[in-house]
């Protein structure tokens, strides 16, 4: 009996000992939230390649097929800089950034909000904002958060988009319909103007290059007009944006090529955003002193 217990300690000693190295070892992988799982291979960036980020099926943006203006942006870019463009898609939606670019999978988003403090962003190479859309058969006149036409239908907007405080404000709340910022992935990109077409709502306040996208290829005629902007009555109401390609913090050498085509291109990619009905402004620099715009990549792109 006395031999079967000194066995019996042996073996808890040598399962103590394997469980401290066991420790150990994993103590010695270090772990980047940031850039995937610990002991996940990583890709080795080819200087030849110009490798977006971008989702599969985010029409006007991007799609699997190519066909967004970001699309073909990119394609511009790596054309001029002589690389062969490559992809990694992913849905953009919470954990993109984390799943792509900061996992190493790629290595530019084309379209992103200038300052996003998650990125290093390029200067911005187009500005849009909320844009009212509705039928035209309606012969609704919007030009402003005033206007009496916008008390006669229901407004589809995104939930928790910035048009809320606008709409609250002017007590037109009780006209709104909220659709999810995150879209249920069996809806195509277009469901909120496929639901004013078929008159399921009125009137949507939605971010420009999806309204004006999705209008210019709607079989229902459509008016499309820019919402005033309402971030200097309050902050939290601001609807128009700046927009840039970026890139991981520290790429500086990367941004600055980016940065280069951007500068020297920026009349073929405005000739881009036109091709696809997308409305822009004048950039709006920021003022010294003033914080940048911090938001992240997904929310613009799903409003």
């Amino acid at each position: 009996m006395l031999k079967n217990l000194h066995k019996f300690s042996l073996m808890l000693v040598l399962a103590a000992m394997a469980s401290i190295a066991h420790a150990e070892e994993d103590a010695s992988i270090a772990v980047d939230l940031n850039s995937g799982r610990g002991g996940e291979a990583r890709r080795i960036p080819d200087p030849s390649e110009f490798k977006v980020c971008a989702d599969q099926d985010n029409l006007p943006f991007s799609n699997a097929k190519l066909e967004g203006f970001e699309n073909k942006i990119a394609e511009l870019i790596a054309n001029d800089l002589g690389k062969k463009l490559s992809y990694q898609f992913w849905y953009d939606r919470f954990g993109f950034l984390r799943n792509t670019l900061n996992a190493g999978r790629c290595d530019v988003i084309i379209g992103t909000n200038t300052g996003n403090d998650a990125l290093l962003t390029s200067k911005p190479y187009y500005r849009s904002g909320h844009v009212f859309i509705w039928r035209k058969e309606s012969g609704f006149n919007i030009t402003d958060w005033d206007s009496p036409d916008l008390r006669k239908g229901v407004i589809g907007v995104v939930d928790k988009a910035p048009v809320a405080r606008p709409l609250f404000d002017k007590d037109l709340m009780a006209n709104a319909r909220p659709y999810r910022l995150m879209r249920d992935l069996n809806l195509p990109p277009s469901f909120i103007v496929d639901d004013l077409a078929n008159g399921d709502i009125d009137i949507a306040i939605l971010w420009g290059p999806i309204a004006g996208y999705y209008a210019k290829k709607s079989t229902v005629p459509m008016v499309v007009v820019p919402a005033p902007e309402y971030g200097d009555i309050d902050k939290s109401g601001q609807l128009g944006y700046n927009i840039s390609v970026g890139v991981r913090k520290k790429e500086t050498e990367r941004l600055a090529e980016i940065q280069g085509v951007l500068d020297r291109r920026q009349a073929d990619i405005l000739k881009i955003l036109d091709e696809y009905g997308i409305p822009h402004v004048p950039v709006v620099q920021a003022t010294k002193g003033k914080k940048k715009d911090a938001r992240g990549d997904a929310i613009p792109k799903n409003e």
